[in-house]
């Protein structure tokens, strides 16, 4: 099993860039395919970024595609979202998530994942 612990939100306006970070403690990172999902007020959780386990395959949503990168450093067991020009719309609650692997795959289907962290806020004022 493995915990998550997300930081790095906060109140930014719009075009400005945050880092969130998420570190993964109790079993090694470099085992599970992690992902990053957003629950914006009033709605579902929605998927936003994915990273395989070696680090080497990425994948967006579409709406964050171009602004937002995905990264990690197993050695720090810790996964990164950077979030570039941020909209009004991407204010929400950032949430790391983590699920075994055994290819280097990685997926946005959030009910594949079955550990998450306790999520951050991001608020983007416009």
């Amino acid at each position: 099993q493995v915990q998550l612990v997300e930081s790095g939100g906060g109140l930014v306006q719009a075009g400005d860039s945050l880092r969130l970070s998420c570190a993964a403690s109790g079993r090694t990172a470099d085992n599970y395919a992690m992902g990053w999902f957003r629950q914006p007020p009033g709605k579902e959780r929605e998927f936003v970024a994915g990273i395989s386990r070696s680090g080497d395959n990425t994948f967006y949503a579409d709406s964050v595609k171009g602004r937002f990168t995905i990264s990690r450093d197993n050695d720090k067991n810790t996964v990164f979202l950077q979030m570039n020009s941020l909209k009004a719309e991407d204010t929400a609650v950032y949430y790391c998530a983590a699920k075994v692997s055994l290819s280097d795959s990685t997926s946005g289907n959030k009910n594949l994942y079955p550990y998450w962290g306790q999520g951050t806020q991001v608020t983007v004022s416009s």
